[in-house]
């Protein structure tokens, strides 16, 4: 019988290219969304949709049953977004948190999978930040996520298996296109206006492709328990400043006609994280590079994949929200 898995945010950008790939391994999918970007899910025999907010344990309680596996990717995306609205951020990736761990493993889920961030670390010296740093959150919203790991390590149990993973940004193609993240918005600058403009560039942002972070989510789903139980793994690939991801972007663009122009910037957030447990004790090493990043893009933009690109709220998580007015 194959096991069912709820993945809450499963209609975001993560989640738009995890779904498909879970159905494909032959997983049956519960996907809990509010589909603010729109119906970016395939129908599928196996999957089941359901628009909601993760806010409502109601609604959760009516779920849950029947679920194996939660992959809790579901939250208010990044510093700006948080930002602009604190007391949303903090209802929906801290206060609905707890909840949703204990109404979980209440209804005897097995594994819960959290997405916390490689932001929790804040500014490092060190040339490879492993996951016995403390953490160092400089922002709400990676304080709320380090907060969340904390919680999720007290409902660890033999059997209710918890794990974190700390992604780097991810980067790359997805049907819920974001393109407010760092390789995506310099590409996308670079495509549809010849300019890139790097703030600061000195600063070190970790990043990983698409694929790798999806094949990140199975490996952890697939696992055996004692060898996640409790843990946490930084899944990244690439350590790069942002300016030679800019050169990068504009060599695969075309460099001739793109000019780069470099800014000041008061995000002087960098650091370098390794992750070398995760390819010791799991075997997971990133195969796919930046640049197949910027390429798969660029192929969209060709395509015509995205609509008004520079100014769709579609793609950008701060002008959306914004747009409907979230609370």
């Amino acid at each position: 019988m194959s096991s069912t898995v709820l993945v809450t945010g499963g209609a975001g950008y993560v989640g738009s290219v995890l779904v498909p790939a879970l159905l494909a391994r032959g997983y049956t999918v519960k996907v809990l969304d509010l589909f603010i970007y729109g119906e970016t899910l395939e129908e599928h025999p196996h999957l089941e949709c359901v628009r909601g907010d993760i806010r409502d344990q109601e609604l959760l309680q009516k779920i849950m049953p029947g679920c194996d596996e939660v992959i809790h990717l579901a939250c208010i995306s990044n510093d700006p977004s948080f930002e602009m609205n604190p007391e949303l951020g903090k209802s929906i990736n801290f206060d609905a948190f707890e909840p949703l761990v204990r109404i979980a493993k209440d209804n005897r889920v097995k594994r819960f999978i959290y997405a916390s961030s490689s932001s929790v670390y804040g500014i490092k010296d060190a040339e490879n930040v492993t996951e016995d740093m403390p953490l160092e959150p400089l922002t709400d919203y990676s304080k709320f996520k380090a907060m969340c790991e904390e919680i999720l390590q007290k409902y660890q149990s033999d059997d209710f298996t918890t794990v974190t993973i700390r992604p780097a940004t991810v980067c790359g193609y997805s049907p819920r296109q974001r393109l407010d993240v760092i390789v995506n918005i310099l590409t996308n600058h670079a495509v549809n206006t010849k300019k890139i403009k790097v703030f600061g560039g000195a600063q070190k942002r970790p990043n990983i492709h698409m694929q790798d972070m999806v094949d990140a989510y199975v490996l952890l789903l697939e696992a055996p328990k004692e060898k996640v139980a409790g843990k946490r793994f930084n899944a990244g690939y690439e350590n790069h400043r942002v300016s030679r991801i800019a050169e990068t972007v504009r060599n695969i663009v075309g460099p001739d006609g793109i000019s780069v122009e470099v800014v000041p910037t008061d995000d002087n957030r960098s650091y370098h994280i390794s992750s070398q447990k995760f390819a010791d004790e799991l075997g997971f090493t990133a195969k796919h590079t930046i640049e197949e990043a910027v390429r798969d893009l660029v192929r969209a933009f060709a395509e015509d994949r995205f609509e008004d690109p520079m100014n769709n709220p579609r793609y950008f998580n701060i002008k959306r929200m914004r747009e409907i007015d979230m609370h």
